[in-house]
């Protein structure tokens, strides 16, 4: 005989139906406990409610619709890879067809790299002018966030001393921002060690 009310995982058994060597004193218990008769008597009215409800089956493109709400995390080299395989025609005449474009491609761009090549005085003042260009815009970059972090006058200074001063300034720059960047990262680091000590 039990002398305590029935735990809910021995009431399921009585509910479920289930006999065995524990279910004898579960019963017995019960004829003589009207709170757990109860809620035996309350338990079997849910599962029989909920076997009468109708059986639903998802759509067939429920599970489409839950994953196009998931965020998946995809390694770098794993897009890079499907990224090459959409690019890689599925049939053999299109694969075909692809690798001859390939291999015409590729020869033009020789065959262009080699005309380049026997015209090296072309290719000296094409990319003479490249270069020059390229500093040019370099300088003119450094020099907007020179004006854009020290001010017109820092800037003026800098123009005065030229491609050295402009040099000076970005490390200083570069210095400053990295000193920056430590010591919030240190405020923070410090405030978040203060906070988990209380």
């Amino acid at each position: 005989m039990i002398n305590r009310h029935l735990l809910p995982n021995e009431i399921d058994l009585l509910v479920d139906g289930d006999v065995g060597f524990g279910v004898a004193p579960l019963r017995a218990h019960v004829r003589q406990c009207p709170e757990c008769q109860a809620k035996v008597d309350e338990a079997r009215v849910i599962v029989d409610a909920l076997e009468e409800l109708p059986h639903f089956a998802p759509s067939s493109i429920f599970a489409d619709r839950v994953m196009q709400q998931v965020h998946v995390f995809e390694p770098w080299h794993v897009a890079a890879r499907n990224s090459v395989q959409k690019l890689v025609p599925r049939s053999v005449p299109a694969r075909i067809a692809a690798g001859v474009m390939g291999i015409a491609a590729t020869t033009v761009f020789a065959i262009a790299s080699l005309w380049i090549g026997l015209r090296i005085d072309l290719l000296t003042v094409v990319s003479g002018s490249a270069i020059q260009r390229g500093r040019e815009i370099v300088a003119s970059a450094l020099e907007g966030l020179v004006g854009a972090a020290f001010g017109p006058a820092a800037l003026a200074v800098v123009r005065g001393m030229g491609t050295i001063g402009l040099l000076v300034a970005t490390v200083i720059l570069a210095v400053t921002a990295t000193g920056a960047v430590m010591g919030v990262r240190r405020l923070a680091t410090a405030s978040s060690r203060r906070a988990g000590g209380l």
